[in-house]
């Protein structure tokens, strides 16, 4: 027998969920990685762990205030059906207040432990995301990744400001390597979940265009993404150890790509989902390690 407590997650747990805490994770990962990208040497690791805190914290209000906007259609759709927000056991204005604190929070820490720049280069991320993303670009058309996928690009930019209170080439290069991940990361899970985005309303890519468009559209992204991929190592803002990784990621997300334009299956998508996250992790995990084997 399935008691009421089991049934339903604790308080805290269902606040934890609006953060969307895999999703943020991720973001804040890609932000720490230009933290130490950004210095010559180990930066100063209160402001790393400052940045990292005030990242998060506005990284988690944008994405509860994502949950509320969206909640008629998180109701509608199975994934995201279980969110407090979707469910109504947590009101708009408790969100509104959840949201108002971890971003006034986030912006107090960045402005005076960080600098200004970051702080204010994360209150826009905020508001791209948070309000231009998904109130009007996300149900208005399907290249709503496409468009909107900048201000989830901007995680190394952040970190960089943070460190160097500059935003160089080096750390637009990253940016834009996001940008181009984001829309095959995001189509492959609109493939698989094709049915819940046509019962959401959503004008997302495969809804809108069907499955087969969607497939050429994340091979085509994936060999981009490949290109753009190698552009750290041509500005020589990297050397051959990251060279050899990133053929290797982007050879293997290349690849996957292909299979599932070639002989479309959930599964397949379900694998390019999941090696996205693995893939840009790795990268940027590379990214680093080969900073650190040029300093030795």
């Amino acid at each position: 027998m399935i008691t009421a407590t089991a049934a339903q997650p604790s308080l805290w747990r269902q606040y934890l969920v609006l953060t969307k805490p895999r999703v943020s994770q991720l973001a804040v990962f890609c932000a720490v990685i230009g933290m130490f990208l950004a210095s010559p040497g180990l930066p100063p690791m209160l402001k790393v762990v400052a940045a990292t805190l005030g990242i998060w914290l506005l990284a988690a209000a944008a994405f509860s205030i994502n949950c509320l906007i969206e909640r008629e259609v998180d109701a509608r759709m199975l994934r995201t059906a279980r969110r407090a927000t979707a469910r109504g056991t947590i009101s708009n204005t408790q969100v509104l207040a959840f949201s108002g604190v971890l971003g006034g929070l986030g912006m107090v820490v960045l402005y005076n432990l960080v600098n200004p720049l970051t702080m204010w280069l994360t209150f826009a991320t905020f508001v791209g995301y948070a309000l231009i993303y998904t109130a009007l670009l996300k149900p208005l058309t399907p290249q709503n990744i496409v468009i909107g996928g900048l201000s989830g690009a901007m995680p190394p930019a952040l970190g960089w400001a943070a460190v160097a209170n500059a935003v160089p080439a080096e750390a637009w290069v990253l940016v834009l390597i996001i940008f181009i991940w984001t829309p095959p990361h995001f189509w492959a899970l609109a493939l698989y979940r094709n049915h819940d985005y046509i019962k959401s309303g959503l004008p997302m890519l495969p809804v809108t265009h069907g499955k087969k468009f969607t497939q050429l559209h994340v091979l085509l992204y994936s060999i981009v993404l490949f290109s753009a991929s190698m552009l750290p190592f041509v500005i020589r803002m990297s050397g051959f150890a990251y060279l050899a990784a990133a053929v290797v990621l982007s050879g293997l997300f290349v690849r996957y790509a292909w299979q599932l334009y070639r002989a479309y299956s959930d599964e397949l998508a379900r694998k390019l989902f999941r090696y996205s996250i693995l893939y840009l992790s790795l990268l940027f995990a590379a990214l680093l390690l080969d900073h650190w084997v040029a300093l030795l």
